[in-house]
């Protein structure tokens, strides 16, 4: 057997191998999509019919009249996009001043921070939601927006990435003349694209799909999210899973976009990040 073979046989089993895995995993969305098209008694019905015979198109018109899904659907859009950007915002700014300025304590305070996504969140979510309630912010976006607008993981991800930019290129630039912040925005951002954008997706991923925060946070309908919304089916209409189907499937568009938008930047995002420690 030859090497040239040995190698042809091995690439074939490997994708043989990574295009099961993909289909395993792409079976439960397909199930989604299937149950989505059908009535509600048909949705567990076995064995499993993939393709239904008369499509129940009209489940994607129900979810928007049966509960006020456009509002849950805007108000997400609306905290995905300034929790995302002030995410994006503070931790650039930190990852920078962690990674290439120098004060006092700066590796210290750094590893204490860092320190904090070890923390299960359900240690300081009483003591967090009593600091909103006295701030008079429970039941408002703006609780959400001020608990999510600073990461952890975020300064990490950014600082791990600025350190593998050489030193050398921010002191040409201050001799220059050229001042911190004018190296961060002209320098420093226009070659962290891979991290920043890596960092959008995750955190977006994680706000559109965050349950906890609204639910305990949101009480009027008129401030809810998507999510709490898909457990409005539930609630109300003793678990329509044909509805449940449909709503998530709508509630993933935007997720799916964005990750196809930013593929690229994330993976060499990740792949560039742990670079240097």
């Amino acid at each position: 057997m030859s090497y040239r073979f040995k190698i042809g046989l091995n690439k074939t089993i490997t994708y043989i191998f990574l295009i099961a895995l993909a289909a395993l995993m792409l079976l439960p969305f397909l199930w989604m999509l299937s149950a989505s098209l059908k009535m509600d008694k048909d949705v567990f019905r076995f064995p499993i019919q993939w393709i239904p015979e008369v499509p129940q198109w009209s489940n994607y018109v129900k979810i928007w009249i049966q509960i006020p899904f456009l509002t849950f659907f805007a108000n997400t859009t609306k905290l995905t996009v300034i929790i995302t950007f002030l995410q994006v915002v503070t931790s650039s700014f930190a990852g920078y001043a962690y990674a290439k300025l120098e004060f006092k304590g700066r590796d210290i305070i750094f590893l204490a921070y860092i320190a904090s996504i070890a923390m299960p969140w359900q240690s300081y979510m009483i003591p967090q939601f009593i600091m909103m309630r006295r701030l008079g912010l429970v039941d408002t976006h703006m609780s959400l927006i001020l608990l999510q607008a600073f990461t952890a993981f975020g300064v990490f991800l950014m600082r791990q990435f600025f350190i593998s930019i050489p030193n050398d290129i921010i002191d040409a630039a201050r001799i220059d003349g050229l001042s911190e912040y004018g190296i961060y925005f002209r320098i420093m951002l226009p070659l962290s694209k891979p991290a920043l954008a890596t960092l959008t997706m995750l955190t977006a991923v994680f706000v559109w799909n965050d349950f906890m925060g609204p639910l305990i946070y949101l009480n009027s309908q008129a401030l809810k999210t998507i999510q709490l919304g898909l457990r409005m089916f539930i609630l109300q209409y003793s678990a329509n899973y044909a509805l449940i189907m449909a709503a998530s499937l709508v509630s993933l568009i935007p997720v799916v976009i964005l990750f196809l938008a930013f593929q690229r930047f994330f993976v060499e995002g990740i792949a560039t990040t742990g670079v240097k420690g």
